[in-house]
């Protein structure tokens, strides 16, 4: 397994009326993660944004330490709390689940 960096792309359709409380989970989840030492020192970014009938959602970006690091966030209680917290402030919509966790690559255009 490599140990390089990973960046992860998180996607949350937000329930109306729960953006603020999604977003305060956010800066937490970031501050326990970096407390951990479980993300690199880049600045984790989050950007808000509405879908083509106005319901909200989340956007934020920011990088694993390692593959190691994300196993060691499953296992540890307090990442775990921020992650059960989230879940119901998202909702599916549109056959998606309400959040999705993609990692990818930073391409240079």
């Amino acid at each position: 397994m490599s140990d390089r960096p990973e960046i992860v792309f998180c996607y949350y359709r937000v329930r109306p009326g729960q953006e603020e409380a999604l977003v305060r989970l956010q800066h937490e989840h970031i501050e326990t993660l970096r407390k951990l030492d479980l993300i690199t020192e880049e600045p984790a970014t989050l950007y808000r944004g509405a879908d083509e009938r106005g319901l909200p959602f989340l956007v934020k970006f920011f990088t694993w330490r390692s593959p190691q690091a994300l196993d060691a966030a499953h296992q540890h209680p307090e990442v775990q709390r921020h992650w059960e917290a989230m879940e119901p402030l998202c909702e599916d919509r549109d056959g998606r689940p309400g959040m999705e966790f993609p990692h990818v690559e930073r391409t240079v255009i």
